[in-house]
């Protein structure tokens, strides 16, 4: 088992992850709000929980990984504002409201996919856990958390003492410039359990439950669910930046006053905002929104953006454009080929020499200090540059770096060669070798017994490309 430091955004510091279970992990990530496609910027928040679980795997841990999907309750605004993100949703689509969460659950993970994240152990829907939100908002009434108002069942934070310490608010400052709404709600901060449905309107989600016919508000779904599947006190809990003054502070506030047990949650890590460069060209008011598959079809390979997402540490914001994506892009395809080329030289088992367990421990000490896939990769292109090392340790110790990085290098399809047949195949081998070897005679005449074969070889910046002759 490999020591894993973490950033807790509870104590704004480092910290060594020690489990509530010995070799287990829990995490639970905040999902989409499935109204619409989620957007490059909100895909970088579950590459990012994706390599956490990844980096638990990779440094020994058995991890079980929660991800809900919001498909009802989530308001146009955080706090408890406007409509229900899916009500606006339906009306945007002609759809109910049942089957817009089905088609963008389905597109979320087409979109995951894409991008090699890996599904989640469990997924679970807010309307498939009404119950259980009840069940918790009866537990909250009775300890006296709680109050009702003509529009529904709001928490009183006034009731928890450590309300907003994670994002460390200024209570006092909020209140004293709080505003008279509609809501009824007592303090500013308060927030909404379960909303009533509109009396002169029928919702396509309501239910019925002790306080009357409505639905569930957002933050509680998450404290719900978490805890039936990993209980009231469980190990890390990932989202946006976003997610630290309103949703997760809610979380925290329900989810300790529930149980009474405290912390809810001993590790919170959040991914910093993926913005849009000024080159990016897109038409907010016509509803354009920049996903996987608008790079798909920009030609560009899904892959290059989780490339570009890991050149980055998950708590720095990231800039994206069409330069930087390129340079991803070039970037990957390269070491894809590179690694490929060594693919014939794998080995079932690889001598762990000196150099062999260098890389593997300055590897590990990178993404286990808190998720440095930056240095992990820069650990990659060194080892595959290190003339020290074997073709079969170069494949072995990239192919295992690849466990945490996701790109699925040992079962890529080498484009560069696939369509030419096993006796050109051989020949460029023998090319390469003799390219690497400086005996450029040899690799000249190669060359020319490939051609004779009706092949060519070009030497591109990524690699040797083979063609058909014309």
């Amino acid at each position: 088992m490999r020591t894993v430091y973490l950033y807790n955004t509870l104590t704004r510091k480092k910290e060594e992850f020690v489990p509530m279970q010995d070799g287990k992990a829990g995490i639970y990530s905040c999902g989409p709000t499935v109204y619409a496609y989620a957007h490059i910027g909100n895909m970088r928040a579950y590459v990012f929980a994706d390599i956490l679980r990844r980096i638990m795997e990779y440094a020994g841990y058995d991890v079980t990984h929660v991800m809900n999907i919001t498909d009802v309750g989530h308001l146009v605004s955080d706090g408890d504002d406007g409509e229900d993100k899916m009500e606006v949703g339906k009306r945007r689509e002609n759809l109910d409201a049942w089957g817009l969460a089905e088609k963008y659950t389905e597109a979320f993970f087409a979109h995951a996919a894409k991008l090699h994240i890996q599904k989640p152990g469990i997924v679970c829907k807010a309307t498939d856990h009404i119950p259980e939100q009840i069940a918790m908002i009866e537990k909250l009434e009775e300890g006296g958390y709680t109050y009702i108002t003509d529009d529904g069942v709001y928490f009183d934070t006034t009731k928890f003492a450590q309300y907003g310490d994670m994002a460390k608010l200024d209570i006092e400052g909020l209140q004293s410039g709080k505003r008279i709404d509609d809501s009824g709600k007592r303090n500013k901060t308060d927030f909404a359990l379960w909303k009533f449905s509109p009396k002169d309107a029928q919702r396509d989600m309501e239910w019925d439950s002790p306080w009357g016919k409505g639905f569930p508000g957002w933050h509680i779904e998450c404290s719900a669910m978490s805890s039936k599947y990993l209980g009231d006190q469980f190990d890390i809990h990932t989202g946006g930046i976003d997610h630290i003054p309103v949703h997760h502070t809610n979380e925290i506030a329900q989810s300790e006053c529930a149980s009474g047990h405290a912390p809810f949650v001993k590790y919170w890590l959040h991914c910093e905002f993926l913005s849009m460069d000024d080159s990016v060209k897109m038409s907010k008011s016509k509803g354009d929104v920049f996903t996987v598959d608008t790079l798909a079809e920009k030609g560009y390979d899904p892959l290059a953006l989780r490339y570009l997402y890991l050149t980055s540490h998950y708590r720095n914001p990231v800039k994206f454009s069409y330069g930087s994506l390129d340079a991803a892009a070039v970037t990957l395809k390269k070491l894809t080929r590179n690694i490929l080329a060594l693919r014939d030289a794998a080995e079932e088992n690889v001598a762990l020499s000196d150099k062999v367990k260098a890389y593997q421990e300055r590897f590990a000490t990178a993404v286990c200090d808190d998720l440095n896939t930056a240095v992990g990769l820069a650990e990659l292109h060194a080892l595959l540059s290190d003339n020290d090392l074997s073709d079969a340790e170069k494949y072995a110790l990239a192919t295992e770096f690849d466990l945490v990085f996701g790109f699925d290098f040992a079962n890529m399809a080498d484009e560069s060669k696939e369509d030419a047949p096993p006796e050109v195949l051989d020949l460029v081998a023998k090319r390469d070798a003799a390219r690497q070897a400086k005996d450029w005679a040899e690799a000249d005449r190669l060359r020319a017994a490939i051609a004779e074969k009706g092949y060519a070889v070009e030497d591109t910046a990524d690699g040797a490309k083979i063609v058909k002759a014309s």
